[in-house]
């Protein structure tokens, strides 16, 4: 026992000097493909860790308890850890974790109105070339950048306006659900070409998407997969981001941009109900452009983008009356979001002002239109890393029955809301 007492103490003085030796070797150099304090063991292997938070404040109109006067809300829209590192020359790995239900006021129904941390990216990557790179495991759908870029990497604050594909639609992973948080199990394939005008880039996927739910939900045969694919076009310079993923804006730090993409997915029984199912097919289309003026962005940053969604899933709408939890009730239409930004040059206190407008508008096949107005101010501590955004909103995005697609339904009054967020990374 005491020779067992012994053994653990020397493992304990071993493991405090390693870990010592780990704080005096951190090399904390932030960068935007994988932010934090990284470890580097040699040439080709390292391990890195860092964190975000996205924090906001709210005042929307009648939306107090008393129906009449504007509320005050504060919530956490995401906290986030990131762990990558690699273990050879083309072999790495990513995991990251995500609050779950954070932005649901008052927390999530579990843990005493807690949200719950949980993994939300789990994956090895082999990395060959710029031509050839696979992706394995737990991970973000390719499709539209606002997707792509996550809740970090948007020109606005407010990231997701148009209506989710399934993998973000769905609430879980398992039977009965397509994924959570744009994030699902399978393979994306992935690269970069320059023919000598411009830089193609590609990614293609196969995930499991909606899962088989016995007796209920429209997809009922484990084969049905969903498929994915992405095409971008940089006509000036290339864009430079981890993997796949993309950014929807560099404040100039990437030059002169102008990227046009495609995505599309496509899953048998993808959508609808048991009795009432569809196949669901998506088609999107985004285009950026930045322009930094003078030398060194000493005029500013001008920052345009515009992104198209069409979801098809022609499911019969009496899957809407079907039992809850049996119809998988999918967006059917078209909308679209864009916004103008532009960076001032001149440093105010410890930031940069970056003034920007936007409008977003919704269209269902059988329901009823729904759009907003957005002007706001985003204060650049940090650039993205560090941002205070300020910003008006008006329509009927946010309103009862916002996700609700079905035939006929009421989405009540417009309204404004004020809002004030903060996000940081590192």
């Amino acid at each position: 026992m005491k020779q067992d007492v012994t053994k653990n103490k020397n493992l304990l003085y071993v493991l405090v000097l390693v870990f010592m030796e780990v704080l005096l070797e951190l090399d904390f150099a932030s960068s935007r493909s994988y932010a934090g304090g990284m470890i580097q063991f040699d040439e080709h292997r390292w391990i890195s860790v860092g964190f975000g938070v996205k924090s906001q404040f709210t005042a929307a109109e009648n939306g107090s308890g008393d129906g009449q006067s504007y509320s005050k809300d504060f919530s956490i829209n995401n906290a986030l850890l990131y762990i990558n590192g690699r273990l050879a020359k083309s072999v790495g790995f990513m995991i990251n974790t995500e609050c779950f239900n954070c932005a649901v006021l008052g927390g999530g129904s579990a843990f005493g109105g807690n949200s719950q941390i949980g993994i939300v990216d789990a994956l090895a990557r082999l990395e060959f070339s710029q031509y050839v790179n696979f992706w394995i495991g737990r991970m973000l759908v390719t499709g539209q950048r606002s997707e792509m870029t996550g809740p970090f990497y948007n020109g606005a604050f407010d990231t997701f306006k148009l209506p989710f594909p399934s993998t973000d639609f769905s609430t879980n992973f398992g039977p009965g659900g397509a994924g959570l948080y744009n994030r699902d199990h399978g393979v994306t394939f992935f690269g970069r070409v320059s023919p000598g005008f411009g830089h193609l880039q590609y990614a293609v996927g196969v995930f499991m998407g909606l899962r088989p739910a016995e007796n209920a939900g429209p997809n009922n045969h484990p084969g049905h997969g969903l498929y994915v694919g992405r095409l971008t076009y940089n006509f000036l310079n290339p864009e430079e981001n981890p993997g796949y993923y993309t950014s929807s804006t560099y404040l100039g730090e990437a030059g002169d941009i102008l990227a046009i993409a495609v995505s599309g997915s496509y899953q048998k029984s993808g959508a609808g109900s048991f009795d009432h199912r569809s196949d669901y097919t998506t088609l999107t289309a985004d285009l950026l452009f930045e322009k930094p003026f003078g030398n060194n962005m000493d005029k500013g940053v001008f920052t345009y983008y515009f992104e198209w969604i069409r979801y098809w899933a022609q499911y019969n709408n009496a899957a809407f009356e079907a039992p809850i939890g049996d119809c998988f009730c999918m967006f059917r239409g078209q909308a679209y979001t864009t916004y103008g930004m532009y960076m001032f040059p001149q440093v105010v206190g410890i930031g940069k002002l970056q003034p920007y407008g936007r409008y977003t508008f919704i269209q269902p096949d059988h329901s009823t239109n729904r759009s907003e107005v957005e002007v706001g101010v985003n204060y650049l501590i940090d650039g993205i890393s560090a941002r205070l955004s300020v910003y008006w909103q008006y329509g009927d995005l946010e309103t009862v029955n916002k996700l609700n697609y079905a035939p006929g339904v009421e989405l009540g009054n417009k309204f404004s809301a004020f809002r004030v967020g903060l996000q940081y990374q590192y």
